[in-house]
């Protein structure tokens, strides 16, 4: 198969290999087509005449308009198409009502926390309050490699250039992200690091956490003591301790929650490794687990495709809140609201953010839509999600880890390298790249376009792996020592 028509509604096809000029295509419906031109992998080809002014019709939705009058055949992209997408949107809610059907669980071996919690991960994480005390943190982290051993996984640190000249909702925004970070699971023990004078101050920190629990959250002030790393070293040891009271153990699948997130998007995404991971979330959903959903300015153009999934008008009128909101923070910020996508995607065949959107869309699945989760909040109910964030890889995937997620699923047509702090499976949309990064790459979604797996069977498949990460195996960046977050910061710097 060379090519497919995504819905029959679409008026154009998706080149699942390079088409040179001339070659004939099959169209259900339509006949033989032959391209005008050479057609690169990922990109579309009009499968009719388009007169200028008309939109141009891919996932069975408008992802812009032709700016010009083109042939069937015609090689669409940025130099003849156009985004239709401008400000707020006025949502109406046209309940879907969709159901999944309940299925068994399987089980994992992961760690049963003292509150009852899940975790896949058995770690210690070093918070920095400030960025000043990263060097201290990074020293602090290699010290206390002679802990990691038995139960104990790993010891990491989490640099970031914030926690200080910060005001107000930003200087907020990050002290909630940060003490988020510090309730994952997957941690045992936490050590906030923090300098002493800084604006995230220790009385701030202890406010945001609330109730916790002292065997497994430390605080350390550097300003405060002879030398930090003798002091970070015995606190890291006493979490250690602790940390390795914790074993392996049977645990349902039921109890995880499973980020959602794209990036080095290209023409394929939406068509292999995005729907593949959308059955996933219908599988974890379906067995009474969680999902999450992020990159807010990739659902505009799409939206329809989420709304009308919510289970009820309170959960519309959050998403519908959230995304006009998100519209607003471009706009006040004198930015248009379609500003996307990158220079990557444009290469591999996305040409709109609607085409984007439609495609990144697909990892949602199919399931009623449950909650709606604010930055920096963290899962409350099992199902699918949506959470507030932008479009930006670490950043977006910082705030999975912070809402919970004991591993993300992370699609990409032109590979990265970097990972979450939460196990972060790349899963791959094309057989080149999987050849050319294979050091890369957790899984290969470029099957589904040479015909070798369905979509059904590579979810299996991807399903299967993500209950072996979560039982221990390592991802690839993982292997690779790749931990990173990235904060949302949205204010002045004094």
């Amino acid at each position: 198969m060379k090519t497919i028509q995504i819905n029959p509604a679409d008026n154009v096809i998706v080149a699942l290999e390079p088409l040179a000029a001339g070659t004939a295509v099959a169209v259900p419906g339509v006949g033989d087509v032959a391209a005008a031109e050479d057609i690169p992998q990922g990109h579309k080809m009009a499968v009719r005449a388009i007169a200028a002014g008309d939109n141009v019709i891919k996932y069975g939705l408008p992802i812009g308009h032709v700016t010009c009058d083109v042939q069937a055949g015609s090689w669409l992209h940025t130099h003849n198409v156009k985004t239709n997408l401008s400000g707020e949107v006025d949502y109406e809610y046209h309940p879907s009502r969709p159901v999944l059907r309940a299925i068994e669980p399987k089980t994992f071996q992961g760690f049963r926390r003292a509150d009852g919690r899940a975790a896949t991960r058995n770690e210690l994480w070093i918070i920095p309050t400030v960025g000043c005390v990263n060097e201290v943190a990074r020293a602090m982290c290699e010290q206390a490699q002679d802990l990691v051993g038995d139960s104990l996984e790993g010891v990491y640190y989490f640099p970031h250039p914030f926690g200080c000249s910060q005001t107000g909702a930003d200087h907020a925004q990050t002290r909630k992200l940060l003490v988020a970070l510090s309730r994952h699971a997957n941690a045992a023990g936490v050590l906030f690091l923090s300098l002493g004078c800084e604006n995230c101050t220790h009385a701030q920190v202890l406010e945001e956490l609330g109730d916790y629990d002292a065997q497994r959250v430390r605080f350390l002030t550097c300003q405060d003591v002879e030398d930090e790393l003798v002091e970070g070293h015995k606190i890291l040891s006493e979490l250690a301790t602790h940390a390795k009271t914790f074993k392996r153990e049977a645990i349902s699948a039921s109890e995880l929650v499973i980020g959602l997130k794209c990036g080095g998007s290209d023409g394929l995404s939406g068509i292999t490794a995005n729907p593949v991971i959308g059955r996933v979330s219908d599988i974890a959903v379906a067995g009474g687990g969680t999902s999450v959903l992020t990159e807010v300015p990739e659902m505009f153009g799409a939206e329809s495709i989420l709304l009308d999934r919510c289970e009820d008008q309170s959960v519309f009128d959050a998403a519908a809140g959230m995304l006009n909101g998100f519209k607003d923070y471009f706009i006040s910020h004198g930015e248009v609201v379609y500003e996307n996508p990158s220079p990557g995607n444009k290469d591999g065949g996305i040409t709109t953010l609607e085409d984007k959107s439609c495609g990144c869309v697909q990892k949602g699945g199919s399931a009623p839509i449950v909650d709606v989760l604010g930055y920096g909040d963290t899962v409350r109910k099992p199902g699918l999600q949506m959470l507030c964030g932008p479009g930006n890889d670490m950043v977006s995937t910082t705030a999975l880890t912070a809402a919970g997620c004991h591993v993300i699923l992370f699609s990409t047509g032109r590979g990265t390298p970097f990972g979450a702090p939460a196990p972060t499976l790349k899963v791959f949309t094309n057989e080149r790249l999987c050849q050319h990064k294979a050091n890369w790459m957790d899984f290969n979604a470029g099957v589904v376009a040479t015909g070798e797996r369905t979509i059904d069977e590579a979810a299996e498949d991807l399903w299967d792996l993500v209950l072996e990460t979560a039982s221990g195996k390592q991802t690839s960046a993982e292997r690779r020592g790749c931990h990173e977050i990235s904060i949302w910061k949205d204010g002045v710097t004094l």
